[in-house]
């Protein structure tokens, strides 16, 4: 289903055609890059206990193979900006949380013992939060298979034919 409240790529209101013939605006043409990938140290920062350390470490794992597998499928799909190293950033930062998140959960389960009784682990709702925010990321970059549809790749410099 079609998001009513966010524009349309003008390369699709064009393909699809523009009954209303409104101008069609282009956009921001943002120069492409080639993102370096951030300093996990910065982000998971080192902590003197050693299950928050091992965390850390495991998120850095985390968000580093996710940074490893995204990137260079967005920098040619999507044409990547510097503007957009931030929103890739947090998008590999919430797939290490989320991940951190599922791990307490299959270790202490989704109900632990607090001092009121048992509750719900805290851990099942930051997962959905950040689930929730994760979907937005992959709506915004297109990583999913409706939301390719939305977006159009960028113009290639050369005209050389891809399976030449």
């Amino acid at each position: 289903m079609a998001d009513r409240y966010r524009p349309k790529p003008a390369a699709t209101r064009a393909r699809e055609g523009n009954p209303s013939k409104t101008e069609i605006k282009e956009g921001v043409i943002v120069p492409r890059a080639i993102l370096a990938e951030p300093d996990w140290r910065d982000v998971f920062k080192d902590s003197p206990t050693v299950e928050t350390q091992e965390a850390n470490i495991r998120c850095r794992e985390v968000a580093s193979a996710e940074w490893r597998r995204i990137v260079p499928i967005l920098e040619v799909a999507a044409g990547l900006g510097e503007v957009d190293h931030t929103a890739v950033m947090d998008l590999c930062v919430c797939v290490a949380r989320i991940d951190q998140a599922e791990r307490d959960l299959s270790t202490r389960g989704l109900m632990v013992t607090a001092e009121r009784g048992t509750v719900k682990n805290g851990a099942a709702t930051i997962a959905a939060q950040y689930r929730s925010q994760l979907a937005r990321y992959i709506r915004e970059l297109g990583l999913s298979p409706s939301a390719r549809v939305a977006i159009s790749p960028p113009e290639s410099g050369d005209d050389s034919d891809i399976w030449d």
